[in-house]
């Protein structure tokens, strides 16, 4: 892996890609739907629209091959569901807080919308500290991705990205246990 990094890209670029990568973004952002309760009210074909958005709204997107391209549209993707969380907590205006643990984000994390903007502030608390623990969290729940296609776009090995994501669960266990 080298240590220079990824030549931005244009929006032009992304433009041209998406026609070629959309049934691998539709696999990745079913995959997300799938895994939440109920799917709310969001389509496959509505995530990946919104993804496409969030990163077109960078003025010069970075990428190093087509492994980290998925790997950054599953943030975007995270980002997507999060805000949208975010916005159904405001509708509610719910007072009340939720003791969340890790395995509960992971089963119930649409349905709760508390439970996603919990989950994804953890997330982004790991990524201060450890920043890959928190690629291969977005990539695995939030991409779908399999631990190969992990160690590809990160460019480790498949036995890291096992072991990341052990520490990983621990350390978002602790950080969303009271």
């Amino acid at each position: 892996m080298s240590s220079s990094a990824p030549a931005p890209h244009t929006r032009e670029t992304l433009d041209r890609l998406m026609p070629v990568v959309y049934d691998d973004l539709r696999a990745i952002a079913r995959r997300q739907l799938a895994m939440r309760a109920g799917g709310g009210t969001l389509s496959t074909t509505g995530l990946i629209h919104e993804a496409y958005l969030k990163l077109a709204e960078q003025s010069r997107i970075a990428w190093r091959d087509r492994a980290h391209f998925f790997a950054l549209s599953a943030l975007a993707m995270r980002h997507v569901l999060v805000d949208r969380a975010k916005a159904r907590l405001a509708l509610k205006r719910e007072g009340t807080a939720h003791i969340v643990t890790f395995d509960d984000a992971l089963v119930a994390a649409d349905s709760q919308p508390e439970i996603m903007v919990q989950l994804s502030e953890a997330i982004d608390r790991l990524a201060v500290e450890e920043p890959r623990l928190a690629q291969i969290v977005d990539c695995r729940f939030f991409g779908g991705f399999t631990d190969d296609e992990i160690a590809e776009a990160l460019g480790v090995t498949r036995r890291t990205v096992q072991r990341d994501w052990a520490k990983a669960r621990m350390l978002l266990r602790r950080a969303l246990e009271p």
